[in-house]
């Protein structure tokens, strides 16, 4: 049993510095110590029973770290709603046992936890989905068949036996996925739902699977046990459901016996971005407030909060009664003992940059987190105290060094990090200048407080030399990073020539009319930078990507309105053009930088090859013509190359000192992967 919230705890949330956040919640027969759900989020470990263990580990170190309630990821109810082949599911009592070692775990810590219930409907990546009608999802190959009459009371059916298996499986509640565009929303929406009969047409008809499954879970369950419907609040995809359709929905699903109403936001298949870092904070806190006007169950919202303060502030505004936090969550499993113990500067900021969680879950690999490799590797990377303390030399104050220098500190080793420049990060420090990308600085702070309270010597304005190295260090860790690349171009050397790092780090005046060269990661991040200022707030966001906060017409969708672009870009590159050409990396956030790309008119150009650049400008063919660019500067972002001159190597190119040991972008300079710098960097320091 789970020993309930004491008045002890209670008098110790009312003193903290996030009072409202940290204090209790009732939900129907289940009391949650405080108002933090960890949201949903798929990380490939619940997809094969032999990964439960890992699973529980995962979930077992968030309830040690004082989340509320936790909700699993998706799990299917039958075969046909898997979201991959074999996917998770609890369908049978073979299933149970797996399941009780993650709820064990969890309970063992002292927390409560909930499982999600997930029919993916078309978005399912295998040939034998079912929707509810014949209507293929843009993002995936397979068209469904529409559901039958039986086929929709059958799944009603699996519905209520998947959630009495995980009431029998020890979980605390399950939540009932029915917003982001999987099957519920389906029925939902006329976007999908082209049906005539008594699960189609008018809303009272559309909605009355998600109102009959609820109806059949609870009395599948009783009375006391926890129900959560994710329902989506705007749509953002045309012939979504307007306001008034999504209120009289929410008040159907609390008559039918949800305890918690939480937030959904968009489809999969909207395109317009609502989790990616250049969103703003609780962008969407507003429709959340609004729905809890309308209901008497409390509303959870979602969507990129990321700090105590900002959940704090959501909850004691009186726009929700919980806070929804997945990648926060992966980012740091302290999170919220953290912020009790008022330790908010130490917590690990997720930054919605998605490309180790949901650019991994969407390509069928095990979710983690960029700014923590150790998440769903719990027992895989493994921090212990060091055996034998050693002094550790990092050289190099950017993702990798950092993650090196602390996590060896924090084993117990004596170390010293040295850095060329007068302030950390690296490459993160100029990326985090770019719009949309300011959430970046959070990660650099949080390793400034790091480096502090693991008391790593900090040796800035330093280029350490082989001489500082070569005595009294037992391990060398060469973490020196890249240079920009430079090509081969008639003149390079011209004043209209500037690099990525002339411009983005020592903000080099730029002409109005620019030339990119390359048209990678870096080359998307200096045009965004060259075109629209950063910050930008929720009204902005909204009017720029059409977003009506009324949602008065179908989906939420209105005529977006569109700044004029600061200058005027082209883009570049060698190979030939492609779909994804001015993307950037991550499969679920590329996409939005291209749509920025394309509606600030950048001129996306493949298959060129460079010939000069002169007073004209920049001269190159293209699709066998000779052009010129008539531009005011050309910006080189073709790629780095590995700095190792400290590097002891022996006539075959071999590390000739087993004490050097080279991470990050001195390893490997194809793109500034932060993601690969942490985990190589974490990864060393947990051997070392």
């Amino acid at each position: 049993m789970i020993a309930p919230v004491t008045a002890d705890a209670a008098d110790a949330a009312a003193s903290s510095p996030y009072p409202h956040l940290l204090a209790p919640i009732t939900l129907g027969a289940v009391t949650l110590k405080n108002r933090v759900l960890m949201g949903s989020m798929h990380t490939g470990l619940e997809d094969r029973f032999f990964h439960y263990g890992k699973l529980a580990a995962y979930f077992a170190e968030r309830a040690r770290g004082g989340v509320g309630l936790i909700v699993t990821g998706g799990i299917s109810p039958n075969r046909t709603g898997w979201l991959l082949p074999a996917g998770g599911t609890l369908n049978s009592k073979l299933d149970v046992l797996n399941h009780r070692r993650v709820t064990n775990a969890v309970h063992a810590e002292g927390g409560k936890i909930a499982m999600q219930i997930l029919h993916s409907g078309r978005y399912g990546y295998h040939p034998f989905q079912m929707s509810a009608s014949r209507v293929k999802a843009p993002i995936n190959p397979f068209k469904p068949r529409a559901m039958s009459e039986r086929r929709i009371l059958k799944t009603i059916a699996d519905y209520a036996r998947c959630a009495k298996l995980a009431r029998e499986a020890g979980y605390d509640g399950v939540e009932i996925m029915g917003s982001e565009g999987y099957l519920l929303n389906q029925f939902l929406c006329r976007r999908v739902n082209r049906r005539k009969d008594q699960w189609g047409g008018p809303i009272e008809n559309r909605m009355r699977l998600a109102v009959e499954v609820v109806k059949a879970v609870r009395a599948a369950t009783g009375p006391d046990f926890l129900i959560v419907f994710r329902h989506s609040l705007i749509d953002l995809v045309e012939d979504g459901n307007t306001w008034d359709e999504i209120v009289l929905t929410a008040k159907a699903l609390e008559k039918a016996g949800v305890n918690l109403l939480n937030t959904g936001i968009g489809w999969h298949e909207a395109r317009i971005p609502t989790i990616v870092t250049s969103v703003p904070r609780a962008a969407f806190r507003a429709f959340t407030a609004r729905i809890r006007k309308e209901l008497g169950i409390p509303v959870c919202a979602s969507n990129r909060i990321n700090t105590p303060e900002v959940a704090e502030d959501l909850i004691a505004a009186g726009d929700a009664d919980m806070v929804s936090m997945a990648r926060p969550l992966l980012a740091d499993a302290e999170f919220v003992n953290k912020a009790a113990a008022g330790r908010g500067d130490e917590i690990n900021t997720c930054i919605a940059c998605n490309q180790a969680c949901l650019d991994h879950t969407f390509s069928m690999k095990r979710a983690s987190c960029l700014v923590n490799p150790r998440a769903c590797h719990e027992t895989e990377l493994v921090i212990l105290k060091a055996k034998r303390a050693k002094k550790i030399a990092v050289v190099g104050g950017g993702m990798a060094g950092l993650a090196a220098a602390t996590t060896a500190a924090e084993r117990g080793h004596d170390v010293t990090l040295f850095e060329a420049a007068d302030a950390i990060g690296g490459q993160f420090r100029m990326a985090a200048v770019v719009p949309g990308k300011e959430e970046f600085r959070e990660t650099i702070r949080y390793f400034e407080r790091r480096l502090a309270r693991t008391s790593v010597k900090v040796k800035l304005g330093t280029k350490a030399a082989k001489s500082d190295l070569e005595a009294g260090f037992d391990e060398i860790v060469i973490a020196t990073g890249v240079v920009p690349r430079r090509p081969r171009l008639e003149g390079l050397d011209h004043p209209k020539v500037l690099s990525y790092v002339d411009v983005l780090r020592d903000k080099r005046p730029v002409g109005a009319k620019v030339a990119v060269i390359g048209a990678g990661g870096i080359g998307v991040d200096v045009s965004e930078f060259l075109l629209h200022d950063a910050g930008q707030t929720t009204a902005q966001y909204e009017k720029t990507w059409g977003i009506d906060p009324e949602v008065k017409q179908a989906g939420g969708l209105t005529p977006a309105e569109r700044e004029p672009p600061r200058r005027e870009v082209w883009l570049l590159q060698r190979k030939p053009a492609g779909k994804r050409m001015g993307a950037g990396p991550g499969r679920t956030s590329g996409w939005a930088h291209k749509l920025v790309l394309d509606r600030a008119g950048v001129h996306m150009l493949g298959g060129v090859e460079y010939l000069k650049v002169d007073d004209q400008g920049l001269h190159v063919r293209h699709e066998g013509a000779t052009k010129v660019l008539a531009v005011d500067h050309v910006i080189v972002c073709a790629g780095q190359d590995s700095v190792r001159e400290l590097l002891p190597l022996n006539a075959k190119g071999e590390i000739a000192d087993p004490r050097y040991h080279v991470i990050g972008g001195a390893d490997v300079a194809a793109e500034l992967d932060a993601k690969r710098a942490i985990k190589q960097g974490t990864e060393l320091a947990a051997r070392l």
